[in-house]
Order: structure tokens, then sequence, then C-alpha cells
């Protein structure tokens, strides 16, 4: 785990502190499907195409909202990863990762990261699958 003095709460935080272009920060926003919380690893400059979304999920998109994220993902915003998360959380990668070998998730606070290859993010996500739901930048 990398920890860091400057702020990585945000993509372009993070990319500064670590030196990285902000595409290589996987970004992972928490989604609600239902009552069951959905978490989605992109890009870090990636954006959400609510019609993918919904022809993938079939359901429409709906982020969790800010002051409940810590509560129902284990992680406050700022801090959010796929790993050290709450019971029953299905975690899915976006095609948008797979343009960089290494890439940068947070790692539990706004002041974390940690370096993994996709096939590590894979891994210690314990990714539900590949997904495409971003739009084409």
């Amino acid at each position: 785990m990398i920890e860091l003095a400057a702020s990585t709460a945000t993509v372009t935080e993070a990319a500064a502190a670590l030196q990285v272009e902000p595409g290589m920060i996987a970004k992972t926003m928490s989604f609600l499907q239902g009552n069951k919380p959905v978490l989605i690893l992109t890009e870090g400059t990636a954006k959400v195409d609510n019609r993918k979304y919904k022809d993938t999920f079939h359901i429409k998109a709906k982020m969790i909202p800010f002051e409940e994220v810590e509560d129902i993902i284990g992680h406050a915003p700022g801090g959010v990863c796929p790993f050290g998360i709450n019971e029953g959380i299905e975690v899915y990668l976006d095609e948008s990762l797979k343009k960089f070998n290494t890439v940068y998730p947070a790692a539990g606070n706004d002041h974390s990261a940690v370096k993994l290859t996709i096939p590590e993010l894979e891994l210690v996500a314990e990714a539900n699958g590949w997904v495409d739901v971003c739009k084409e930048l």
C-alpha cells in the first residue's frame, strides 16, 4: 500500500500525488441496484454511459448517496476500493481499465493507493466479471 501526505480523494488529486496520468487511477464507483450495492471500477477519466449501464444490468444507474457510502460499502468516499468491503457487494471491472497494464485504486482512505496489474486487480477485487458501461472517450 502507498500512503501519501497529499490527498488521493479525487482522480485529479490521486494522479498528481502518484505522478501518473489520470486514466491510471482505478476509480471505484458505488451503485445501488434495488437494495443491492454494486461497485464498478473504471479508468480514472471514464464516465458511465447510462444506456450501456441499463443494457448491462437491466436497471437504471443509481449512485449511492454520498452520506450513505461508508455505511453501505465500508469505506468513505475518496477511499472506496474493491477490497476490505462489506459482505455481499458485487464488484465489476469496466473494459476501460484494459488500456493500462498497471492501475492505482484507492486503498481504503483518501490518502492511500495501491499499485496493481490488471490480473492482480481482478484477483484482489474478487471481481464478478468485466462490463462495458462507460462512454467512449
